[in-house]
């Protein structure tokens, strides 16, 4: 398939009650509203392909820049690329799921996680905050920074509260997927959780709560999970 015949594709699956559900959610005009599962049916007849992923994105479409992500080649796609796609996001739908899981697969991941939650940008330092996510995640133990991931916890004890809504809600990701993925962080993440409290963020016109990092942790250890790792961030 070519560009052309994707966007055609994508404006066929769309419908206008999930335009509804999206549009719920904060997502803009630009879309066709397609179900991620009628998107990976596209996936299995493209693969990954570097060069219509970028121009999916770059249609500022949020279905095509979904897909794009669902496409990209993360070994072909450059530190260049993943900054002018965090800056071009639409929604969070983007900034909290398409480029943190291709950061955190490319060898660009934890050099623009740093970058990015520095930001006073909301959809970057989310995008920040959920790069780290997926790479606590998906990346072993031995080869990430600890400490810098230690240090992040000590952060967001002393910020979350006076950051922007969703910032707060991809730091309390951020607590959850550390304290999940990383063993050695699971007690000071949980001890972090208890010491914020409730983490309040407002969700739109959804039923959607902010995860308790606390009992998510818990529900994950009892399980015995903690520290099992996924093989890739994006799904």
């Amino acid at each position: 398939m070519i560009f052309s015949e994707i966007m055609e594709a994508l404006e066929s699956m769309g419908s206008e009650q999930t335009r509804k559900t999206f549009r719920n959610h904060g997502a803009p005009e630009n879309m066709f509203g397609v179900k991620v599962g009628d998107l990976k049916t596209i996936v299995k007849k493209v693969k990954k392909n570097h060069e219509i992923s970028l121009l999916l994105y770059a249609s500022g479409n949020s279905d095509a820049q979904y897909l794009a992500g669902l496409i990209a080649d993360e070994k072909k796609i450059s530190k260049a690329d993943l900054e002018r796609w965090v800056k071009e996001a639409t929604w969070h739908m983007q900034s909290e799921y398409t480029v943190p899981w291709i950061a955190a697969e490319s060898p660009y991941g934890l050099e623009l996680a740093k970058e990015w939650i520095q930001s006073k940008e909301e959809k970057i330092a989310s995008a920040g905050w959920c790069t780290l996510s997926s790479l606590a995640g998906t990346k072993a133990d031995a080869t990430l920074d600890i400490p810098f991931f230690d240090q992040c916890l000590d952060l967001i004890l002393r910020t979350i509260h006076q950051q922007p809504n969703r910032v707060r809600h991809c730091m309390n990701g951020f607590i959850i997927a550390t304290g999940c993925g990383i063993t050695k962080l699971t007690q000071k993440a949980k001890k972090i959780a208890a010491q914020l409290g409730t983490v309040t963020v407002e969700m739109g016109n959804t039923s959607c709560k902010v995860p308790d990092a606390i009992r998510y942790i818990e529900k994950v250890e009892n399980a015995g999970k903690v520290g099992n790792k996924k093989k890739m961030a994006r799904c």
